[in-house]
């Protein structure tokens, strides 16, 4: 029979012709990979059309719609198989898609939701209560007056002024304290500790 164009001969294979019960029939194998050889291309062209799909995607997309006639069973008839091996990888892209969507969300509000705050993580809480041991025992050991000051300053946020101002003490009196508090807690508490 001679013909005049290009495309596929009008095929009639039953599904059960690809495997039987106990999985894929050698027939099934061979007719399996006669299928892959002959329409891969046309199948990753169904694929590799669809604007979705990275690039990168597309062999494995097109390996997964060969890999489902594996699992496919029963007596269907498929009389085109060109169409067939169209429509399933219509499916296997849109199947693909929905995966994605529920794998990658839209919206980069949903990621800071997901994010924790560093100062957060276990790792850095149990670094910074380590440190603050040491800066609390460091500032234990400091003078009356300079440890009073520091905290006026450090804890309620009080300025030169006003802690000169609660405290009955000039400002240079205060400007001392602090340079002296400051200089004896890096003194005694290194970098390296902190």
């Amino acid at each position: 029979m001679h013909r005049d164009h290009q495309g596929p001969l009008p095929v009639q294979i039953r599904s059960s012709q690809l495997h039987d019960s106990d999985g894929p029939s050698v027939n099934g194998r061979a007719r399996l990979i006669d299928w892959f050889r002959r329409w891969r291309r046309p199948v990753r062209s169904v694929i590799a059309a669809n604007s979705c799909v990275p690039r990168a995607e597309v062999d494995d997309l097109t390996q997964e719609v060969f890999l489902r006639l594996l699992r496919y069973g029963g007596d269907v008839l498929v009389e085109n198989p060109q169409a067939y091996l169209s429509r399933v990888a219509t499916n296997v892209v849109r199947e693909w898609r929905q995966r994605c969507r529920v794998r990658m969300p839209h919206e980069d509000s949903w990621l800071d939701e997901l994010q924790m705050d560093a100062a957060m993580e276990p790792e850095n809480a149990i670094a910074r209560a380590g440190v603050n041991r040491r800066v609390r025992a460091a500032v234990d050991q400091l003078p009356a007056r300079q440890r009073e000051i520091l905290l006026l300053h450090v804890d309620e946020g009080l300025t030169y002024k006003q802690i000169a101002q609660r405290q009955n003490l000039t400002y240079r009196i205060v400007l001392r304290d602090l340079t002296r508090a400051y200089g004896t807690l890096r003194r005694d508490v290194s970098v390296k500790d902190l």
